[in-house]
């Protein structure tokens, strides 16, 4: 089972190239919820302490099914830690998180590490944002994009070693990255798939596709919210999907959604 973690970063870039698909079980960890709606999707599930989501916006997605999980504001996890616990407890085997990046430099520094955890070990994990992707290998992992690509490789535990890779322009046989070192930084796709694989430790993948800092890329599989708040918007269950009547194809901000469930 997939699970798809909407976190609360400020102003997210949808992942270009990538779409959802129906069955995805969307998990969105307290204000990600406003990026869900603003997306066009219908969280299945609100976790945090819902410090960011507005009272009345709550009672209108509980009218419609979704399903919140409430922490105090005083607790000991991120919101987006207690999005990922939820989702690995419900079976989730693979996680892409969405949302992550921006804002404080400690928040997303500790999104990135939060990747390492050996709690998610049993889950292939993805962070995902605009035209980058960073996901931790702990065994090997096959990356796929354009010659020319960005491609680094970041040490997460004191050693990692025994990496090889196949398809970067400064290849590695059976080497070794150290925490804090540079020397895996801005390697570059040679092919279409390249493999990295360890022997031991946890390395932090990150891909860079070309045209990253251009113009937001707008999926073709969403359709954004640009909606006046009298607009009603329909809830189609089976896809779980959002879509505005009457929606802006403009850039001016998303308005507040007016929720109305239909069957």
């Amino acid at each position: 089972m997939r699970a798809i973690i909407i976190a609360n970063g400020p102003s997210p870039d949808y992942p270009r190239g990538w779409q959802r698909q129906e069955d995805d079980w969307i998990i969105a960890a307290d204000g990600g919820t406003l990026t869900a709606l603003r997306w066009g999707w219908l969280p299945d599930t609100v976790i945090g302490d819902l410090d960011s989501l507005p009272d009345a916006l709550r009672q209108r997605l509980e009218a419609v099914g979704c399903r919140f999980v409430t922490f105090p504001a005083r607790k000991d996890w991120t919101d987006l830690e207690l999005a990922l616990q939820h989702a690995v407890k419900g079976g989730a085997t693979e996680i892409v998180i969405l949302g992550a990046r921006g804002g404080r430099l400690d928040q997303e520094l500790a999104n990135l590490l939060l990747l390492s955890r050996p709690e998610w070990a049993t889950a292939l994990i993805r962070l995902l944002d605009g035209s980058e992707e960073a996901c931790v290998i702990r065994r090997e992992c096959t990356l796929s994009g354009q010659v020319g690509d960005t491609v680094s490789l970041i040490a997460l535990t004191p050693q990692v070693t025994g990496i090889t890779t196949r398809g970067l322009e400064w290849p590695l046989q059976e080497g070794t990255l150290t925490f804090g070192s540079t020397l895996g930084i801005s390697n570059v796709l040679t092919e279409p798939l390249a493999q990295v694989r360890v022997r031991e430790g946890v390395l932090l993948v990150v891909h860079s596709r070309q045209g990253t800092g251009s113009k937001r890329q707008e999926a073709s599989n969403y359709l954004p919210c640009h909606c006046e708040r009298s607009e009603a918007v329909s809830w189609n269950r089976n896809r779980r999907l959002l879509r505005p009547f009457g929606a802006r194809n403009d850039a001016s901000p998303p308005l507040y959604l007016t929720l109305q469930g239909r069957r």
